[in-house]
């Protein structure tokens, strides 16, 4: 439910109806506008005594908001969202691109990459310390090593960190380090996560699940908003179908689908979702052509010898290169990169 504020409503109306939606026991979500105040109210509508909370004092109408993902919605907020990641903010009129390593092996070739992409134009710094893979003998990560080694890059170059966590056990320690937490396609809806990184009100990197459909993701992406985290990204990286030329298959239609629906940003992966850096640059270019509002692309000083994903992965010219072809692009469509 979203209940319009009057114009005139004053700010102690504004908190007495919040306050009463709260001892009903529904999540309140205020949206201060330059003209009037909504507030979204998120629970079970058979508490809610709609005649009575229309009667309230400033109170001008009350509106049902029909999709099941509820802070998510546009319905809720017509603005779009934008994620400030300590100065860099993704769902502006910039299109921010994240950089860096599948897995972190190294500190210097990790400092050596950082610091590579940080010239070619990256504002944050990717990297994995925790690997779930398919195999249970394939590396894994080196997890609070890897985080280590994650800031020594941060410090060598300024970038902002991404990394991933994918255990509700691991989300205070890898809390210390990063800036922003990544959510993996396969733990999309493992839900017990998606609530523990929603208690953090850290930014987090919702990638969509391998066969998930948009209202399933926006679903997960809900999770983490309920907690109170509204700093939620999400991250197409390609889906499952029958096509095998491809790792999977990019789902660019989902970027205005997503704009159409939500005000959340929208980032795109492109090295996931080929599988074969061949491929990287084209999707990339679409992407930004379609209206990512950024785009996390693996770079590897030496692909051959990664101990993950290397065929994905840009060599640090390759990159350089395309960043170069992206701003053109971004330019075409009145953007920046």
């Amino acid at each position: 439910m979203i209940i319009v504020m009057k114009q005139s409503a004053t700010v102690k109306d504004i908190e007495s109806v919040e306050s009463r939606l709260l001892d009903l026991g529904f999540k309140t979500h205020p949206i201060h506008g330059d003209i009037k105040t909504v507030i979204g109210a998120i629970g079970d509508k058979r508490l809610l005594n709609v005649h009575a909370i229309s009667q309230m004092q400033g109170v001008e109408t009350l509106v049902p908001i029909m999709k099941p993902y509820k802070f998510a919605s546009s319905e809720l907020q017509h603005t779009p969202t934008i994620i400030d990641v300590g100065g860099v903010q993704i769902g502006g009129k910039e299109i921010v691109v994240m950089a860096g390593p599948c897995a972190i092996e190294n500190e210097k070739d990790f400092v050596d990459t950082a610091i590579s992409v940080k010239k070619s134009g990256a504002k944050i710094l990717r990297g994995g310390a925790f690997k779930p893979r398919s195999s249970p003998y394939a590396f894994q990560g080196l997890e609070e090593d890897g985080l280590k080694i994650m800031v020594a890059g941060r410090e060598a170059t300024g970038l902002k960190l991404v990394t991933e966590v994918v255990d509700t056990r691991d989300v205070e320690l890898v809390n210390k380090y990063t800036d922003i937490f990544q959510i993996g396609a396969r733990n999309m809806q493992n839900f017990r996560l998606l609530s523990e990184v929603g208690m953090t009100r850290k930014p987090v990197l919702l990638k969509r699940g391998l066969s998930a459909t948009i209202e399933e993701w926006l679903m997960a992406a809900e999770y983490i908003i309920a907690e109170g985290n509204h700093e939620v990204i999400l991250c197409e990286r390609g889906i499952r179908t029958f096509e095998t030329m491809t790792r999977n298959t990019l789902d660019l239609s989902a970027i205005p689908a997503i704009k159409d629906v939500s005000h959340l940003p929208v980032v795109v992966d492109p090295s996931h979702a080929t599988g074969n850096w061949k491929y990287v640059p084209a999707l990339a270019k679409g992407a930004v052509a379609t209206g990512a509002d950024g785009l996390i692309i693996e770079v590897h000083p030496n692909p051959p010898s990664a101990l993950c994903d290397g065929p994905q992965s840009l060599r640090p010219e390759r990159f350089e290169s395309l960043m170069d072809e992206l701003r053109l692009v971004a330019q075409a469509i009145q953007r920046t990169i």
